[in-house]
């Protein structure tokens, strides 16, 4: 039960930090900017280049799930705060790259850099929806879509440090914000008490249709065959976002756009992907998780199947309509995590989840720039991305919520 000193604290002050803290982190979408600026500097292939990207996002997985342990053990402040350093570091060190050691890059920025912002990510989103029990999809929403909206204020801050400075001391600077916003943010931020409830809010009375609240522990979570359809889907799911983002760019100008046009095809992603968290966040605390998962799905697997063949301007529509789905499932995911097995545990449950987020990451952006780098371009990885979506879907036909922990799981 909550205390008179909890009452007076405004709720709004953590999610307003990890807004900001979000913000920051964004910069993991504009890998399409940083992307033809490392190929053309070090003569790499397409896809030794896209693997720092996979890295990043693939170790994201490991970061939030230790970040979740920790937070439990130490508080959360701290590990917000010793996640901005470590990505801070890794950035700050990928400044040293050289053409001969690629592996620096994909150690520095991708692995580095990944564990520290998994660290931060998932225990900003968790800490929120603790605060936020009455409107959980919508504040997941709010939070992740930072991330994405990140993307829309850095993407022209880092073109025109990489135009001035180049993309190597580019990555020190980012670096330097990493620390500041990460220490700082981390001030505001503290769970509620257990069992905080906001005033004047009962939660819903259990019934045949709707999901008994009930906390899971994750060992508990990896007995349930609810996780396994949920990670997995989340990795299908995934696959198109995560093959257009690093290579946003490089699909403008081979579609005709200029340099300068085809950046922007950058800041359309981090635009619908930041406003697709927040609508279909929204959206779904009115018509389900599930019913909204599958809208997503067939969205991103019709649109991505026109990206490879789309001239001009048409490219820009085709990726905003892709990044619009990508970053609803990020928005929706957090939501149905902590419905499933409950929010006492949401930051460890969910960085597991993430771990088919973090393997889809690897597979996807390799895949699509190896046969870029072998074919010339993406139709057939294209055609890969939308066959996963689809079968997310019939394997999404199957998800039912977790029975009640009493009951035997079979």
């Amino acid at each position: 039960m909550a205390n008179d000193k909890t009452k007076k604290f405004n709720r709004w002050i953590p999610v307003i930090a990890s807004i900001t803290i979000q913000l920051t982190l964004g910069t993991a979408y504009i890998w399409g900017v940083f992307q033809p600026a490392v190929v053309k500097l070090f003569s790499w292939p397409q896809a030794t280049a896209a693997l720092t990207f996979s890295f990043l996002l693939g170790v994201l997985t490991l970061g939030s799930v230790v970040g979740g342990m920790l937070q439990a053990k130490f508080s959360i402040k701290p590990v917000i705060i010793g996640g901005g350093i470590i990505l801070g570091v890794g950035f700050f060190l990928a400044s040293f790259t050289t053409a001969q050691i690629p592996w620096w890059l994909w150690l520095t920025y991708g692995i580095i850099g990944g564990f520290g912002m998994g660290t931060v990510y998932t225990t900003t989103i968790a800490c929120c929806q603790k605060w936020f029990p009455d409107k959980r999809g919508f504040i997941s929403g709010i939070i992740v879509s930072a991330l994405g909206f990140g993307g829309l204020v850095f993407t022209p801050v880092a073109q025109t440090l990489i135009n001035t400075r180049g993309v190597l001391e580019t990555f020190a600077w980012f670096a330097v914000i990493f620390i500041i916003v990460c220490v700082t943010g981390a001030q505001f931020i503290k769970d509620p008490p257990d069992g905080y409830k906001p005033e004047g809010w009962t939660p819903p009375a259990a019934n045949n249709k709707s999901i008994k609240a009930q906390d899971f522990t994750p060992l508990e979570v990896i007995k349930t065959p609810q996780f396994y359809i949920v990670t997995f889907v989340l990795m299908l799911a995934c696959m198109a976002g995560l093959m257009i983002i690093p290579f946003a760019k490089v699909i403008g100008i081979a579609g005709g756009l200029s340099p300068a046009v085809a950046t922007s095809g950058v800041m359309v992603i981090s635009i619908f992907n930041s406003s697709g968290r927040l609508f279909w966040g929204w959206l779904s605390d009115k018509i389900g998780r599930k019913n909204t998962v599958l809208i997503l799905l067939i969205l991103a697997g019709v649109s991505i199947l026109f990206v490879a063949n789309a001239q001009m301007y048409t490219i820009l529509v085709l990726i905003a309509i892709v990044g619009f789905s990508y970053g609803g499932f990020l928005g929706v995911f957090p939501a149905l995590t902590a419905d499933y097995w409950g929010v006492r545990n949401a930051s460890v449950n969910y960085g597991m989840v993430l771990l088919g987020f973090g393997i889809g990451a690897v597979a996807a952006s390799f895949i699509a720039g190896y046969i870029k780098d072998t074919t010339g371009g993406f139709n057939l990885a294209f055609i890969i991305a939308s066959l996963a979506s689809f079968a997310g879907v019939i394997l999404l036909l199957f998800l039912k919520p977790p029975m009640v922990k009493k009951e035997k799981i079979k």
